[in-house]
């Protein structure tokens, strides 16, 4: 699938510069940066639901206490 982007001259050649000092292509770098931001807002989400769990009930477990849950031990 092919999708454009606008950008301006300088946008263009920073962009093409920086692709060229990490040595890939700017399709990757942008591929690449576009992904792990998706990731790291999707990270963000799940950390504050996982923080507001942990304030609604606090409890928390030991290694070994969760090891002999599942069975570990």
């Amino acid at each position: 699938m092919a999708i454009s982007l606008r950008l301006n001259d300088a946008e263009a050649l920073l962009i093409k510069k920086y692709a060229k000092i990490k040595g890939i292509s700017v399709s990757d770098l942008i591929r690449q940066s576009v992904l792990e931001k998706i990731e790291d807002e999707m990270d963000l989400k799940l950390y504050e639901e996982a923080l507001a769990e942990y304030r609604a009930n606090p409890a928390t477990y030991t290694l070994d206490e969760v090891e002999k849950e599942l069975g570990l031990r």
